[in-house]
């Protein structure tokens, strides 16, 4: 059986994720799951690190392009390969698979591709507590407002309250609320420490928390439910930023003061 190997390095605007083995039928969906789930903790890109991994066929390396594909719903983050072998980049660049993502020397070289619009966060872990949503709601609110695009804040306080209610009724987890802003697209997510995927149920009475799967979807561009890298999950759901607003100036190296990398 064709085995692949991962590790995770974190650098200052990637996370690196370096697959070693053997890409084939067997393995394309550990490289395709392995990729999605580095995705959540990335902090301005991913980067896969092909030097090491073996490929024969055109119609493997699909799984780079689908994994580009979907990062370009949530989380919005670039994403390239790597490799310091010439004629394994040449194979690369010549595929298909060159269309979706690019291809690098090194590390170094893809994050100087990486390029504007800078990438906004802001993250803050709530306790397990009654004031726990209402303070969630706050936190979404006051950073819709301070990035400029304060039309959606409403929307994404709605979100924010289901998602937080989902995790203290359905995990022992305490919630991190996680909101970013790139290339026109606010995404609010919520992260915590239980695998099991998250269930938007609808309310069964008025009086029950939460809004329900059907108004989630109705604010949300799109939205679903992550794998973490550390064994968790992040649910999310995406609002796009209305034209002439929400546009980023915030130097590269400034973050929201509550934010920090995930």
């Amino acid at each position: 059986m064709a085995e692949v190997r991962m590790e995770l390095v974190r650098r200052a605007h990637s996370t690196v994720l370096k697959l070693v083995g053997t890409l084939g039928p067997r393995s394309h969906a550990i490289v395709r799951d392995g990729l999605l789930k580095a995705a959540t903790e990335a902090p301005d890109g991913l980067i896969a690190d092909v030097s090491e991994l073996g490929f024969t066929r055109d119609a493997q390396l699909t799984v780079f392009a689908l994994v580009a594909m979907r990062l370009g719903d949530w989380p919005g983050i670039p994403f390239a390969l790597v490799t310091r072998h010439p004629d394994q980049a040449e194979v690369l660049r010549r595929s298909p698979v060159a269309r979706y993502a690019r291809v690098h020397g090194s590390a170094a070289d893809a994050e100087r591709r990486f390029g504007d619009p800078v990438r906004r966060q802001a993250v803050r872990e709530f306790p397990r507590a009654g004031t726990t949503s209402s303070s969630a709601r706050e936190f979404v609110t006051e950073t819709c407002r301070a990035w400029g695009i304060p039309e959606l804040a409403d929307d994404a306080a709605a979100i924010v309250t289901e998602f937080v209610e989902n995790t203290l009724q359905h995990t022992g987890s305490r919630p991190e609320v996680r909101v970013d802003l790139r290339r026109g697209i606010c995404t609010v997510a919520v992260a915590d420490e239980d695998p099991l995927p998250a269930e938007l149920r609808e309310r069964d009475t008025a009086t029950e928390p939460g809004l329900g799967l059907q108004l989630v979807a109705q604010f949300a561009r799109g939205w679903g439910c992550s794998r973490s890298w550390s064994g968790g999950k992040v649910v999310w759901a995406t609002l796009r930023v209305p034209r002439d607003t929400g546009r980023i100036t915030t130097p590269r190296s400034e973050k929201n003061r509550d934010s920090r990398e995930w």
